[in-house]
């Protein structure tokens, strides 16, 4: 495609796509996190685009203010995957890379398990493969540090405390944030704009939605060469998923487990990821 793609749409929805990079150079799809929008990727999209390739980052279900439905059913699984074949098929490529962080890799996931033949590569950042995922809750203490997914699943009292700790305590909230990897400013604008955007609910609302998948869906394994890269500093995601992971790709699988590194891996160690994303894309054939 010899254009830029800033938006599409699907079932009334419209989402916003920072695209860039050469325009003819091969089609990467980065995927953000909870609380987290496109700018999440400003650090590594550059090196991509120093590659050669180029980027598409969607403001994802909830995120992008014209793509906020009501309700927590639409928020599934089924629903967020849809949403990144719908803008797979606006770039017309036969394939493409997919790069996911945090909820975007867990989308990145289950998008290579039911579409294979449409993902180039997959990287994973900090989140294992969801059935990894789920063996690791009974099998660590996975649950321990997951504690927030299950506070999510309450109605309004979340979204309550967000606005309160932003209105009272907008200081230490950053610096919790920090605490785990971020710096004082990603941390501040991933605050504000969570608690200032109409982003809130919807951006919960994807936790409030994960009862509603099916358990059988997070087993599909993965084919697609894959890499995980994962943070030993990570206060929510322990070693067991994704040492686990490995059981859940029957394709090309490299993992890194990066020493002294939190969840925040694309903002926190952009040349190292960049080191190996190179040969890891290139490889795809």
């Amino acid at each position: 495609m010899d254009h830029r793609i800033t938006s599409f749409s699907r079932d009334g929805l419209t989402f916003d796509v920072a695209d860039q990079g050469p325009l003819d150079g091969e089609i990467v799809v980065l995927l953000h996190g909870f609380p987290q929008t496109a700018a999440s990727w400003s650090a590594l999209a550059p090196l991509l685009h120093a590659e050669g390739y180029r980027t598409l980052a969607p403001n994802q279900r909830g995120y992008s203010p014209g793509a906020r439905p009501r309700g927590r059913r639409a928020y599934r699984m089924s629903e967020l995957v849809e949403d990144v074949l719908a803008l797979y098929r606006v770039t017309g490529a036969d394939r493409v890379h997919v790069i996911g962080h945090d909820w975007g890799a867990a989308v990145a996931w289950m998008l290579a398990a039911r579409r294979p033949e449409v993902v180039a590569t997959l990287t994973a950042l900090s989140v294992p493969h969801p059935a990894a995922f789920l063996k690791s809750m009974v099998t660590s203490g996975q649950a321990v540090k997951s504690w927030y997914m299950v506070f999510f699943q309450l109605p309004w009292l979340p979204e309550l405390l967000v606005r309160l700790a932003h209105r009272y305590g907008r200081d230490r909230a950053i610096k919790v944030n920090m605490a785990s990897g971020q710096t004082a400013e990603n941390a501040a604008r991933d605050i504000d704009f969570l608690s200032g955007s109409g982003a809130l609910t919807p951006a919960i609302n994807w936790y409030r939605a994960m009862p509603l998948s099916s358990p059988g869906q997070t087993r599909q394994p993965v084919r697609t060469r894959t890499m995980l890269v994962w943070g030993d500093q990570d206060v929510a995601l322990g070693r067991k998923g994704a040492e686990l992971t490995r059981d859940y790709v029957a394709g090309p699988y490299t993992f890194h487990a990066l020493p002294g590194v939190g969840h925040w891996i694309p903002e926190q160690v952009p040349d190292q990821l960049a080191e190996f994303l190179r040969p890891h894309l290139a490889a795809a054939t």
